[in-house]
């Protein structure tokens, strides 16, 4: 039986599923894998890179003050310290918006340590160790005026310099990441991909009725 090329090429999409139900089954896993991979790379490849500078800054308890107070406060200035009222300030040192910074700074604090990390990222290296300094300055600022009524002084513990290498993922790393989604994709399309018929039509195998697997027996 010939086939139809006017039946063809109405359906498109059945053609290519048939040809697709021809393809072996790794091939999709094969597919999948280097399809994430390309993706990956090239979004890593093509991405600006990102660069992260930290500046510490400490809490310090003066003689007549409990140390625990210090571990307090510390805790409370890092989430202070990117409040407007800090970062009003550290625009001005840092010589972009506060909108920027609000965007490209976050903080840390540690539940053992009196101390508060400011991380500011950005495209340029210098401009991201300007932020997080800036922030660090202005908060210090910020603390030693309310130094006489809370007993605690906060003081630049180490500066943020300037990166050397971005903290951004590098293509190598988004590809690897590419290539495991697509891989896991590929998997999951082999799972849900029709079984192909013993014969390779495609089409399941027709099962006998009785009669007719009686009739076949008795001509055996």
């Amino acid at each position: 039986m010939t086939e139809n090329p006017i039946g063809a090429r109405r359906h498109p999409a059945r053609a290519a599923l048939a040809r697709a139900r021809r393809l072996p089954p790794w091939s999709l896993l094969v597919a999948g894998t280097l399809t994430g991979a390309l993706l990956g790379g090239a979004y890593g490849a093509l991405r600006t890179p990102e660069y992260s500078a930290t500046s510490y800054v400490v809490a310090l308890p003066d003689g007549k003050s409990d140390p625990s107070a210090a571990l307090g406060l510390a805790q409370a200035y890092g989430r202070v310290a990117t409040q407007l009222a800090v970062l009003g300030d550290a625009q001005v040192w840092a010589g972009v918006p506060v909108g920027t910074l609000k965007d490209s700074v976050r903080t840390a604090t540690s539940p053992d340590a009196p101390m508060v990390a400011v991380t500011a990222s950005s495209a340029r290296p210098d401009l991201a160790a300007d932020m997080a300094n800036a922030v660090a300055r202005a908060l210090t600022r910020h603390a030693d005026d309310s130094a006489d009524d809370t007993r605690v002084e906060l003081r630049q513990f180490a500066r943020a310099v300037e990166p050397t290498e971005p903290s951004s993922a590098s293509p190598g790393l988004t590809g690897l990441v590419g290539a495991s989604a697509g891989g896991l994709l590929g998997g999951l399309a082999l799972l849900v991909r029709p079984r192909r018929a013993a014969d390779g039509t495609g089409h399941p195998a027709a099962v006998p009725g009785p009669a007719l697997a009686a009739d076949a027996h008795g001509q055996l």
